[in-house]
């Protein structure tokens, strides 16, 4: 049984809470929410997945990109112009676009602007505390656009609800890609194009981790970063995109390189680098003379990017393309 609620203008549905606890009552559904909205019964069930995607995102990792929204917006505006772009470019305008990983919102309500009253752009991201900062900037902001706390992996999409899927660095976290790209491939309209934006290989992104070599000393049990794990790098290895994509049911696949200048103010730069990655996290257990000797030595790797007031660097990504089956 399924509770069907309204996003601009048309359907999605929520599994009913009652279906899920007896299903699979080990994962603690409480049935004490059952007289919540369909909206909220959702954003429920998708907090107690309890996945390592899940705890990161809700954690300090999520409260850093929240408190440093307008910082990250400036840094990574030239990939949310480039997928604005493409929903300009389509051969007639998407009337139904959804966002993945859509973090605080900025891509989402940017493309919502762009379809003005004639079609409406969903955001939908695991983070709860980012959703309730994209759901702030909606109502500050206006557009015909609405945000979902969800697992792209299970969430259940109403069939054929959307004509273009895209995202800006939200699809290298999943757990199971392969589960996940068939869920929105599912979600997807007949033909419908997805466009997403993705990092390369770490020895083509210095600036993303010069941060870690040079702290590492200092921060010895700093996480190594894994291959293939959900994470900034999961989907670096052009061929493993172009698989999982095929594998979970999408055609015309196109896999090619972009090179990305951007830059932030000088002044930002400590806050940047002890917020985010993995020193970001590393430094919140740490005491302050360890601290400043991290703060001391990586802001002198980083030496080589800052030019005047202004820190320039290039992000090296994938720009993926693809376009779901026929029915």
């Amino acid at each position: 049984m399924a509770s069907s609620y309204a996003l601009c203008g048309f359907s999605y549905f929520a599994p009913d809470v009652r279906d899920r606890a007896q299903a699979a009552p080990e994962r603690g559904v409480r049935l004490s929410n059952l007289d919540s909205k369909p909206e909220e019964m959702n954003m429920e069930f998708d907090r107690m997945t309890d996945t390592a995607q899940a705890k990161l995102w809700t954690g300090p990792a999520a409260q850093a990109w929240v408190e440093s929204q307008s910082l990250l917006d400036q840094i990574l505006e030239p990939m949310k112009d480039l997928l604005v772009q493409a929903v300009v470019a389509q051969k007639s305008m998407p009337r139904r676009v959804l966002d993945v990983g859509c973090g605080t919102g900025s891509t989402t309500l940017a493309v919502a602007r762009l379809l003005g009253t004639k079609g409406c752009c969903v955001g939908i991201d695991i983070s709860e505390p980012m959703i309730c900062a994209a759901r702030a900037r909606l109502e500050r902001e206006g557009a015909r656009a609405n945000f979902i706390c969800a697992n792209v992996q299970t969430h259940t999409f109403e069939p054929a609800s959307f004509d273009m899927i895209i995202s800006r660095f939200g699809v290298m976290f999943f757990e199971d890609p392969i589960q996940a790209f068939a869920n929105l491939a599912h979600a997807a309209t007949e033909h419908a194009e997805m466009r997403f934006i993705a990092w390369r290989d770490p020895s083509e992104n210095p600036f993303m981790t010069t941060a870690e070599r040079a702290a590492a000393p200092l921060l010895p049990n700093l996480p190594a970063r894994r291959p293939d794990a959900p994470g900034q790098f999961a989907f670096a290895d052009q061929g493993r995109v172009h698989g999982i994509l095929a594998a979970s049911g999408w055609t015309e696949i196109d896999v090619r390189p972009i090179d990305v200048a951007c830059a932030l103010p000088e002044g930002e730069l400590i806050r940047y680098l002890t917020r985010f990655g993995p020193v970001g996290r590393a430094l919140e257990g740490v005491d302050e003379r360890v601290r400043a000797q991290v703060i001391e030595k990586v802001r002198t790797a980083f030496n080589s990017f800052v030019h005047g007031t202004e820190v320039r660097f290039t992000a090296a990504c994938w720009l993926v393309s693809a376009r779901s089956r026929p029915v």
